[in-house]
């Protein structure tokens, strides 16, 4: 990409985040980095300046960096968090063995490592406009004092030098990961911790989310020339790159020597991602206002597989630019790499020697992360299932509606069948809980990725699936690049259907209470059929009662929640609807009545649509003998 065109994209990424100032203020970083790398000894040296810009009301007098690569030696956080978990049982196989809560990627694998091996960051000095700072470090974090607090509404410099040992690869980064790829280079520089209007969030890095400052970065990466790489941003010396970045017909001009300088820009992003094989294929679609790259191993698999790949992603974005809103940057990049699949601002790390259906899945999911991940980038730490649950939801749906044999069926049985499961197990907690400090990552796993996606799908139940999905617009409209929270999302959906959900997101997500809604009786008087809902579970929520009747006719009693303040549409206009009076949710049941006798009734269903998460539908249906 020439760098007349990351400018341009700079410049009008920048003028969105402004007017996103506007409503919240938010820090702002300016990176510039250069490492040289080693690849005999895995090892890098660093040069960072960075520029950073307070825009808070308040006066800063430390500030914190992340150091992730920390986490991989033993005895870290990570790997006495991992081993913890490894000694809980949470469900039994088929064979009556039990199986642990491992993290199959980790295990006890940190513990295992030599001192080659480890992962390190180290900070060899660092300066704020120009003057010597101390520090100490803490695990994964970088405490510094400041000799000098930083004002508010104002920028200051800060000068580092680092070095860092590249981790054999056990979790998202590292060397030499499990499909042969050299070097997964996630988490790889010190990077600021956030500082919004909550304060500071220095979070030890246990293995899962993440949360960073928007900014620009400019970045060199010297390293041997044998090795392609690939990341975020837009490569500026393209021409001196070759491998496939340069224009079709362009001489490619290598300086002379062992190594190549890769230099990357990239505007308006909160993290920075590469890596590098010495036999990446680099295959590029062109689709729609951006270029997706795509970055490989070639072998009897993939060489089919990851073609197939780049062609299927101009449908998938027409679907996902439809429904979900456009993609802001020029390009994106799909990189095999990591283990399993983690996403980064314009690129994402996926293991990639699977099966076509498990390549393009893992492939959509991690590119769903570029909106609730890139974009709108909540606090994954303390909303992960505003991202991970999000992200699930949309991915279904594209993956539903863009493979034929997938279109027609309901796209988000999997997430409710595994919250279900969830809520059997007894290891359920709140979904508000922080993402490092689950009990158990069943419940991690779950909470965040199908019950975030259930909370979608049956907020489209509550309101209205036209209402949630012109809300799901809105959201992104109003709030990329702004790090919204859970009331910022709701109070979308408020202003988009017109009705009251503080009470849906309390139960929800502050709560483990469940939905059970249940035919209680159905008797006749006076020639009508009187129909008794009793709410057995201890989560109120409105009904939709379809009734049909033995010569064929249908109806839908709609019965609001009283604490919605307001009905949903019609949501099937060839079915009647009836509305009734709202249901008090003090109320243990609810009583109707349907002008008709019951011998003519058919069948009686509570939630047709299914899109309730009733954990018991046993008793949501009764159908005449």
């Amino acid at each position: 990409m020439k760098r007349i065109i990351g400018l341009v994209v700079m410049v009008l990424l920048g003028s969105v985040t402004a007017s996103a100032q506007t409503d919240r203020w938010q820090q702002r970083v300016k990176y510039k980095m250069d490492v040289s790398v080693d690849v005999s000894t895995h090892r890098f040296t660093g040069k960072q300046q960075l520029a950073y810009t307070n825009n808070s009301p308040d006066t800063l007098f430390r500030v914190f960096y992340h150091l992730y690569w920390n986490a991989f030696q033993p005895g870290s956080m990570m790997d006495q968090r991992s081993q913890e978990l490894g000694k809980i049982g949470v469900s039994k196989d088929s064979k009556g063995n039990i199986k642990y809560d491992w993290d199959a990627r980790v295990t006890d694998r940190i513990s295992k490592l030599t001192p080659n091996e480890i992962g390190y960051q180290k900070v060899l000095s660092l300066r704020m406009n120009g003057r010597q700072l101390s520090w100490k470090t803490e695990g994964t974090i970088l405490v510094v004092e400041l000799d000098k607090p930083i004002l508010p509404k104002s920028t200051v410099n800060f000068d580092m030098e680092f070095e860092s040992q590249v981790p054999v690869q056990i979790r998202r980064s590292g060397r030499e990961n499990s499909e042969g790829v050299d070097y997964s280079m996630s988490q790889w520089y010190p990077k600021m911790c956030e500082y919004d209007n909550e304060g500071w969030h220095p979070t030890p890095y246990i293995a899962r989310e993440f949360y960073g400052v928007w900014g620009d970065y400019d970045v060199k990466i010297t390293i041997d020339k044998k090795y392609v790489l690939a990341g975020t941003g837009y490569l500026q010396n393209p021409n001196q790159i070759g491998y496939g970045y340069e224009a079709p017909g362009t001489k490619v001009t290598r300086a002379a020597g062992k190594n190549l300088t890769w230099h990357f820009v990239a505007p308006n992003v909160h993290d920075f991602v590469w890596a590098a094989d010495t036999d990446y294929k680099h295959i590029t679609k062109k689709v729609d206002n951006f270029t997706a790259h795509f970055f490989y191993l070639e072998n009897e698999t993939t060489r089919s597989t990851w073609p197939q790949l780049a062609e299927m992603i101009p449908a998938a974005y027409a679907y996902i630019k439809k429904h979900f809103g456009a993609y802001p940057y020029e390009q994106y990049s799909f990189i095999q790499g990591g283990d399993g699949g983690m996403e980064y601002p314009m690129a994402t790390l996926i293991m990639g020697n699977g099966k076509m259906n498990g390549l393009y899945n893992v492939a959509i999911h991690e590119w769903m992360h570029s909106w609730y991940q890139g974009m709108l980038a909540t606090n994954e730490s303390l909303y992960p299932w505003m991202d991970e649950g999000f992200t699930t939801f949309a991915e279904d749906l594209t993956i539903g509606n863009t493979i034929d044999s997938l279109k027609g069926n309901w796209h988000h049985e999997g997430s409710y069948n595994n919250y279900f499961r969830l809520v059997r197990s007894g290891f359920e907690e709140p979904i508000s809980m922080h993402a490092d400090h689950y009990h158990t990552n069943l419940a991690y796993g779950v909470s965040s990725y199908s019950k975030g996606a259930v909370f979608l799908e049956q907020l489209g139940y509550v309101i209205g699936a036209a209402n949630r999905d012109a809300g799901l617009h809105r959201y992104y409209r109003d709030w990329r690049f702004k790090h919204p929270n859970a009331r910022d999302f709701i109070r979308v959906m408020e202003k988009e259907s017109g009705l009251q959900l503080d009470w849906y997101l309390q139960y929800m997500v502050n709560t483990t209470r469940h939905i059970n809604y249940a035919l209680d009786s159905i008797h006749e008087a006076n020639g009508k059929t009187v129909v008794v809902i009793r709410n057995a579970g201890d989560f109120p929520m409105p009904i939709d009662l379809l009734v049909e009747t033995k010569d064929g006719r249908k109806e839908m009693h709609y019965i609001p929640q009283s604490i919605m303040f307001g009905n949903k549409p019609n949501e099937d206009e060839s079915v009647k609807r009836i509305v009734h009076d709202s249901w008090q949710w003090t109320q243990p049941s609810y009583r109707i009545v349907l002008d008709a006798p019951l011998s003519q009734i058919k069948s009686l269903e509570i939630d047709p649509s299914q899109r309730m998460a009733d954990v018991d539908r046993s008793n949501n249906k009764a159908v005449s003998k």
